[in-house]
């Protein structure tokens, strides 16, 4: 009997350190809230990435329309970025849509040179 009540102990001591602990109260206070609400949805992480993210996006903006699409314009014959018929403007529609697949195409080469460097 003695070893059956021995072995109910443990079984008791184990359960009671495999409950969950309660959770921790909730700050009290408008700064300690504040902070909290920082902390739990990294929000100072997420404004960083939006704004290298944007300075980013005016980079390849730039490259590509002031490197990269004068170096096609020289190279395809013709004035097509004044293309229209009617009243739509395809030539304008045909730069956006080159400057778009290159755009792409430069932060493809930019996020899989960030996944070789291992930075994310």
């Amino acid at each position: 009997m003695a070893k059956e009540e021995e072995m109910l102990e443990e079984l008791k001591r184990i359960r009671t350190l495999l409950e969950p602990k309660p959770p921790p109260p909730p700050p009290k206070g408008f700064r300690a809230e504040f902070m909290d609400f920082l902390s739990k949805y990294k929000v100072l992480g997420m404004a960083v990435a939006f704004i290298l993210g944007l300075y980013l996006g005016a980079l390849v903006q730039a490259l590509v329309s002031d490197l990269i699409m004068p170096i096609i314009q020289l190279v395809t014959p013709g004035p097509w970025e004044g293309l229209e018929v009617g009243p739509f403007r395809v030539g304008h529609f045909l730069g956006a849509l080159l400057t778009f697949i290159i755009v792409a195409f430069v932060i493809f080469l930019i996020v899989k040179a960030a996944k070789k460097w291992r930075i994310e």
